[in-house]
């Protein structure tokens, strides 16, 4: 009889556990309701990139000094920098500056290493194209700089993380 009485006691143990574990499941789940949703509306909607973001690289062709700095700080190499040796001033001639966005990391190096800050990191991450080879930007494509974010009236900008209501 007592093996009896200690199992209907276990079975109510048990049961009073499973009812606190479902009761504190169900209190993390209304925690949740009072937050604001994460996901956004894209195309109309857009996130403010933080400061230090590194989007899409930026050149100014006329302070380019053809040094390659950014060819051997890039760890793929990825850099096409063709010049031409001016024998009458015994300087470098720039003729043509190329990045393929399709094998960039993004990883900053060439922006950081270069010497007369030709180079910098956009805000713009909308790189994507059905063709590959339309990630091959030349002088001109990485001259143009792109629309801000903020500044563009048919987008609501959003910022990177969401407010919780207190």
């Amino acid at each position: 009889m007592f093996p009896m009485i200690t199992e209907f006691i276990n079975y109510g143990q048990q049961t009073i556990r499973a009812a606190r574990y479902i009761g504190q499941g169900f209190m993390i789940t209304l925690s949740h309701a009072n937050r604001l949703p994460v996901t956004i509306q894209y195309p109309y909607e857009k996130l403010i990139t933080s400061e230090r973001f590194r989007g899409r690289i930026h050149f100014e062709f006329d302070k380019c000094i053809a040094c390659e700095v950014c060819v051997r700080v890039c760890p793929i190499d990825l850099p096409v920098v063709d010049w031409k040796l001016e024998t009458d001033i015994r300087k470098k001639r720039l003729l043509n500056y190329s990045i393929d966005f399709g094998v960039c990391i993004f990883c900053g190096n060439c922006v950081e290493y270069c010497p007369t800050n030709c180079l910098s990191m956009t805000e713009e991450y909308e790189l994507s194209t059905y063709d590959r080879h339309e990630l091959n930007y030349n002088q001109i494509a990485l001259g143009r700089l792109p629309i801000s974010v903020i500044d563009d009236y048919t987008i609501r900008t959003i910022l990177n993380s969401p407010q919780i209501k207190k």
